[in-house]
């Protein structure tokens, strides 16, 4: 249950596991049974991956920080398997049993005292998906970016499955891509979603395509600026071989891939909201067109589909729509297949979704808007707002958020731990909007704010709850969050809710920072 002394480094003895992937249709498992293994964190990312390689007969340890139930589970399945498994306080302290390599929670910052003692004895550190990608024979099509990843990775899947490919949407979203990957049956090709988290701890994957879909500032706490922020971000476009994907309204991301390392051939393909130039995807009238894809792109596109065919009108759907058909379009599938994907895929709870309607106000849940460049894609949706908005910043600042929106909101109504940095842009940059901040410290604050923005509104209103921060301080996520206040509506309004299940989410990984957790992706 506690820690060991550091050992004297890596085992001279053992593997050399750093050029190391499983050949094709070969026995992956080839160095394992001469390696030890440290995971650290024992929920999903690290519960797969330590299962993975048990599998390939490696010794596994697994160190967690919490012995909650969940993870005492675990534990035991994972010992009946052949691990060894350290949990409670004191469990990551320090370096156990002369590893060869060390598997990371995503959600672990660098300076956690393991992955330090790892770097400073030159163990290598891998995230789950670094490990996924090297047992892997399948074709990845990868997506990473701010804003938008659960929703384009599950639009891909959609299109994908539509083609008749066996398919899976994985990684930051879904299964643990090292679960997948073992999976007998096998797959034609990946969906990926990848975190900032993920990608820091990856150093060999390189997908078929890539796409990021925007970047803004988020997350700096734990990158420690903007810049290595966005160096992580960029390091899915590395050695990818046919397509990378890029949005033309931001022109960091097209700055990444012209930085990036890829295989030669591979193309730059560009979505925009606006008629598309060479090489890229964008809109004509109202339809979705391919002008990358096609033979005659010089003077021609593919129709795709059109806009009102897709689950919601708004234009950051309809980008995260593009890029999804851009991946789709790199790995041949047909025009077809993308329209009769994204006909059938739907709107993800939690993600501005319309709650009900009454007296002529529209109440919409955007808990998963755990950033400000997700709360501005909510306010720009919306003439006239209450804004419900307040959490963990995460560093994050609002100033030009509220600068840009000021003249939409009738009134904000805040929470949260970090409540304080919003209130301060809004009496900047706002003066004129009314101010409520709610001084609650647990989730019965939510009830306040509801109660509150129902004074507020007015008929044409929208209340919003689109927070620009991390659900931590009060939730276990953002969903939780969004369930809260599903439940205030309901019970304030007194109307019948429109609901579906959640989309898969679980609780951060036990040993992190919460507002890191990789399952919560906030």
């Amino acid at each position: 249950m506690g820690g060991l002394v550091v050992s004297a480094g890596p085992r001279p003895d053992g593997p050399d596991l750093a050029g190391w992937r499983g050949p094709r249709g070969g026995d992956h498992s080839q160095p394992w049974p001469r390696a030890t293994v440290v995971v650290g964190g024992i929920a999903r990312s690290g519960f797969a991956a330590a299962d993975a390689l048990l599998q390939l007969g490696a010794r596994v340890i697994v160190c967690d920080e919490s012995d909650s139930p969940d993870n005492l589970e675990r534990a035991t399945l994972l010992e009946v398997l052949g691990a060894e498994v350290r949990l409670g306080t004191g469990a990551s302290a320090a370096l156990p049993a002369r590893p060869d390599l060390l598997i990371t929670s995503p959600g672990w910052r660098p300076d956690n005292p393991l992955l330090r003692q790892a770097a400073a004895l030159g163990v290598p550190i891998w995230g789950e998906p670094e490990l996924a990608w090297r047992m892997s024979d399948v074709p990845w099509l990868a997506i990473t970016g701010t804003n938008g990843k659960t929703t384009t990775t599950r639009m891909l899947a959609e299109i994908l499955t539509a083609a008749g490919l066996r398919t899976a949407a994985v990684g930051n979203t879904g299964a643990p891509i090292t679960e997948t990957v073992l999976d007998p049956e096998g797959y034609d090709v990946l969906a990926v979603e990848l975190s900032s988290f993920q990608l820091h701890w990856s150093n060999s994957i390189a997908p078929w395509s890539a796409a990021v879909l925007n970047l803004a500032e988020d997350h700096v706490d734990w990158h420690g600026s903007m810049q290595a922020y966005a160096a992580d971000k960029a390091r899915i476009y590395s050695g990818v071989s046919h397509a990378c994907v890029y949005n033309v309204a931001d022109p960091a991301t097209e700055q990444m891939v012209v930085d990036a390392e890829v295989v030669e051939g591979a193309r730059a393909i560009g979505f925009t909201l606006g008629v598309p130039g060479l090489s890229m995807l964008g809109v004509v009238d109202d339809l979705l067109v391919d002008r990358a894809f096609v033979a005659e792109r010089r003077t021609s596109a593919a129709e795709l589909l059109s806009i009102s065919e897709l689950p919601s009108p708004g234009p950051y759907t309809v980008a995260n729509a593009l890029a999804a058909a851009a991946l789709a379009r790199s790995f041949d599938v047909s025009p077809r297949a993308v329209r009769d994907g994204l006909r059938a895929s739907t709107p993800l709870k939690h993600r501005m979704q319309l709650l009900a309607t009454t007296d002529g106000i529209d109440w919409i849940d955007d808990s998963k808007a755990t950033n400000p460049a997700a709360a501005e894609a909510s306010l720009a949706s919306h003439d006239s707002v209450v804004w419900i908005a307040g959490g963990q910043a995460k560093g994050a600042t609002f100033d030009d958020l509220v600068r840009r929106h000021a003249p939409r909101l009738r009134a904000a109504v805040l929470i949260g731990v970090d409540a304080e940095r919003i209130a301060e842009a809004l009496r900047r940059h706002a003066p004129q909007v009314p101010l409520i901040h709610l001084e609650g410290t647990d989730s019965g604050v939510m009830r306040q704010a509801v109660e509150r923005a129902h004074e507020l509104a007015r008929p044409g209103d929208a209340v919003l709850l689109a927070p620009g921060a991390a659900s931590h301080d009060m939730w276990s996520d953002f969903a939780a969050r969004g369930r809260d206040f599903a439940a205030a509506v309901a019970t304030v309004t007194g109307s019948d809710l429109r609901t579906q299940p959640d989309p898969d989410v679980h609780p951060a990984e036990p040993g992190t920072d919460p507002s890191s957790g990789d399952s919560t992706k906030e």
